[in-house]
């Protein structure tokens, strides 16, 4: 069996160390010799800063999304609406009406109106 050492921490440190340890780990011994390989293995300082966040990260994302997102609204505005009605009317042009040739005849076609309907008897219906 491997023997134990005590280590000094201040108490802060320590019951941060136990509950982080009884978070992810089984023993406070595995949990320190996972920090250290992570460390050794990333080849980095606990002391490096690793970069932005990943909250930061996304803010700075949906900023820049809200900014792409007003310039398409702009452009759209300025330029793609009004160009599209210009090329709308240019092809609705309306047709000059055709005007009949003096020769032609018109031909009207008049319905005959009905003048008398036979009139129902309900009761011989029934």
């Amino acid at each position: 069996m491997d023997s134990f050492i005590g280590i000094r921490f201040k108490k802060e440190t320590a019951k941060r160390f136990q509950t982080f340890s009884r978070t992810y780990f089984k023993s406070h011994t595995e949990a320190m010799a996972a920090m250290l390989d992570f460390f050794f293995y990333n080849e980095i300082s606990p002391k490096e800063k690793l970069g932005p966040t990943g909250r930061t990260i996304e803010a700075k994302l949906l900023k820049r999304i809200n900014a792409v997102i007003a310039i398409m609204r702009d452009v759209e505005k300025t330029q793609t609406k009004p160009t599209v009605t210009m090329i709308q009317s240019l092809f609705e042009a309306e047709e000059p009406e055709k005007k009949p040739l003096i020769l032609e005849k018109k031909v009207s076609e008049k319905k005959k109106k009905v003048r008398f309907q036979e009139k129902r008897n309900l009761k011989n219906e029934l």
